[in-house]
């Protein structure tokens, strides 16, 4: 594996690939580093549908709100590589700011604000303009055939891959199911912010969204309000140290929020989507009903 830091360099590289096999297809895996199994799932896959690969690692400002984590996110860049080379990625493209936006960043992609201005968007507004940016940056530096992105992150899927329709990149996005630990917690970079009294009850949010999910299909309560209501107190009352922003069913395909099962609503259009701090670190999950 060859780590670049310059995308003059990333690009003589590739060019120098494509001009041999012009056939050749190559795959993007945009991450911020401290890499756990998640993103390594992320590069096997991206393994098995191209010829190339290519890692970015990257901790992206702009997608930083004021008194969010940017200065305390951890960087790990030589144990992400040993990291990748063991799962056998061909490139590592690590810039540092300065390389990356040599000028200010003016010029943003803005997505849609009926799927940036929801859910996360509401509680980080500035989150997805600024994903959405780097991803495009990245996008036209490596110029893949195909990229990959974790479905934890869901509606930082939607996002990116209406982006690209809507821009007619072409890119084919592949969403890569959740990685688990054993007892069910979404794996994250953010994890290792918890205690270790706090990650014996973080679970406690995926087994709250599996609970819903058996109520959506089993109980003939047809107001989801009542039923997520209820998922909130839930685990509220399991440990005082959680604080719920959000727990919604949505249409997994626009993140409609949908209130019942009336007028021919299909429960495997839905997702519930969800998120909640347990003492200063917020965790994010969703579950496709």
């Amino acid at each position: 594996m060859k780590t670049l830091h310059k995308i003059s360099d990333l690009r003589a590289e590739l060019n120098a690939l494509k001009n041999k096999n012009p056939e050749l297809k190559i795959a993007l895996v945009p991450t911020m580093g401290n890499l756990h199994d998640g993103h390594l799932k992320l590069m096997q896959q991206a393994k098995q549908s191209a010829d190339i690969v290519v890692a970015t690692i990257f901790v992206n400002r702009l997608q930083f709100g004021v008194g969010e984590d940017f200065d305390k996110y951890p960087r790990t860049l030589q144990a992400d590589q040993q990291k990748l080379q063991s799962v056998s990625v061909d490139f590592l493209f690590a810039p540092d700011e300065n390389e990356l936006y040599p000028q200010p960043q003016n010029f943003y992609v803005l997505p849609d604000e009926n799927l940036q201005g929801v859910l996360e968007g509401k509680t980080r507004p500035i989150h997805f303009r600024g994903v959405a940016t780097v991803v495009l940056k990245l996008f036209n530096i490596v110029q893949p055939n195909c990229a990959f992105f974790g479905k934890k992150d869901y509606q930082q899927l939607l996002i990116l891959k209406a982006m690209v329709q809507q821009f007619a990149l072409p890119i084919e996005i592949f969403g890569v199911e959740i990685a688990r630990a054993d007892d069910g917690l979404a794996l994250s970079s953010r994890n290792g912010y918890l205690s270790e009294s706090e990650r014996k009850i973080a679970p406690q949010l995926q087994q709250t969204l599996q609970q819903l999910r058996q109520q959506v299909l089993t109980t003939s309560e047809k107001n989801f309000a009542n039923l997520v209501e209820n998922s909130k107190n839930a685990l509220q009352q399991q440990n005082s140290l959680w604080q719920v922003d959000y727990i919604k069913i949505c249409d997994k395909h626009n993140l409609r929020e949908i209130q019942n099962l009336e007028n021919g609503v299909n429960t495997n259009d839905l997702i519930i989507l969800a998120a909640a701090k347990l003492g200063n670190t917020r965790l994010i999950d969703n579950l496709e009903i």
